[in-house]
């Protein structure tokens, strides 16, 4: 009695030798809230008694799951004490190296497989952009190449020509309004609507988004976002096509501006200008210009007459504004808000090509080929190159109705023989 009474007081944790540990290996992936609520809860249903010790051995494996129960032999009811050791080694899962994981099934593996997912899709991403910027590049190079190193073709004039005789005028509409009215108005307009648009979206439908969503280094990019560099990058390259396109026919065309004879002031190969008699009637096309007062770059402009920049960068942006807005702008509160804000857009571009000719920077025909070209471009750009329109595959294909009676089915009416 002695004895026992001294071990059971030195080692409290003593169980009788009839009964001993019980340690059950559970599977850390496995184990749920109810098997950890059976383990843990006692015989008498008595409250359970969590502790940790430092002292019992870890396996990167199992979690050890040590049961233990006493019986103190002075009192009559029996107390239940249970100790509950988890050796949960995370640390060393997170970091064990794939061989040592294959040698057990229940060892959880690091999820390597949505690490490469991730750096699949940033890569996919990144790639995606790198594309288009390099095709923007590969549209904007030869419109830079032009401005810098480009020369058009020299065409030859009449000295009685009236049509080249006006004065030299600043531009009303300067380069800077025209990227603000042409760029920036557009730009601004629809980083706008997207995010309303999304703002929109997310409240019809409580946050659950079913969109296709783009994840990019573990941070979620937002829908307006994606909407934006979208609509954005549409619009950027489809005015590139336009500039290019108007380039290449300033350079290739070389008609001279209105005011040809103000800023050359041409001197033929023989010394004589317009102001002499021999030259009168004549078609001249070998001189150069004494350019008294006029700077080399209004030189150089001199001969790049049709079709017009400014037009063509106007309407381009303004028509397609106009369509964007038709597609994209969805608010009810008033019906002519949005066609107030179309007609806005249309007279600032008409204001800019009127401009041009009143400037006498170009001739009406060079406004007018600029307006055409501006506005195809943009009409070819909403429809086929950006997704503002559904998809034609996957719509129907129908004429527009002309009447009541191409949209509803006909009732062919026989009274007789009527």
């Amino acid at each position: 009695m002695s004895n026992d009474s001294s071990a059971s007081e030195t080692t409290p944790l003593r169980r009788p030798e009839e009964e001993s540990y019980r340690h059950l290996p559970v599977d850390e992936d496995s184990l749920t809230a109810s098997v950890t609520t059976k383990l843990l809860t006692s015989r008498n249903g008595l409250p359970v008694a969590s502790t940790s010790h430092n002292g019992v051995k870890s396996n990167a494996r199992f979690n050890t799951i040590a049961v233990a129960h006493h019986g103190n032999s002075s009192n009559n009811n029996t107390n239940h004490n249970i100790e509950v050791h988890l050796t949960a080694a995370s640390d060393q899962l997170r970091h064990r190296s794939p061989l040592d994981a294959n040698h057990s099934p229940f060892t959880p593996t690091p999820n390597v497989n949505y690490l490469n997912k991730m750096d699949t899709t940033n890569k996919r991403i990144l790639c995606r952009i790198g594309l288009d910027v390099l095709i923007l590049i590969c549209v904007l190079f030869p419109i830079l190449c032009f401005f810098l190193w480009g020369e058009s073709y020299k065409r030859g004039f009449f000295c009685d020509d009236e049509s080249l005789m006006h004065p030299f005028k600043e531009s009303t509409i300067n380069n800077f309004l025209l990227y603000l009215i042409g760029l920036v108005l557009p730009v601004v307009v629809i980083i706008i609507v997207e995010i309303i648009q999304s703002r929109y979206q997310e409240k019809i439908s409580n946050g659950n988004n079913t969109g296709r969503r783009y994840v990019f280094m573990d941070y979620e990019i937002p829908e307006w976002l994606v909407q934006c560099y979208k609509k954005i990058g549409v619009f950027g390259f489809g005015a590139g096509v336009g500039q290019l396109t108007t380039d290449i026919a300033k350079y290739s065309i070389g008609r001279l501006r209105p005011h040809f004879f103000a800023v050359c002031q041409p001197i033929m190969a023989d010394g004589t200008t317009c102001a002499d008699a021999i030259n009168q009637g004549k078609y001249i096309t070998n001189f150069h210009c004494a350019g008294v007062g006029s700077s080399e770059r209004m030189l150089k402009e001199v001969s790049l007459s049709f079709p017009s920049g400014h037009s063509s960068f106007t309407f381009y942006g303004m028509v397609y504004l106009a369509i964007y807005l038709q597609c994209r702008m969805t608010w009810r509160g008033s019906k002519l808000m949005r066609h107030f804000l179309q007609f806005i857009g249309i007279m600032l571009a008409w204001y800019t090509a009127l401009s041009r000719v009143s400037d006498y920077k170009h001739h009406w025909s060079d406004v007018l080929g600029g307006s055409l070209i501006g506005s195809i471009v943009a009409i070819v750009v909403t429809n086929y190159v950006s997704d503002l329109f559904p998809n034609k595959s996957t719509s129907k294909s129908y004429v527009l109705p002309t009447c009541t009676r191409d949209v509803t089915p006909q009732t062919t009416l026989s009274s007789n023989g009527n």
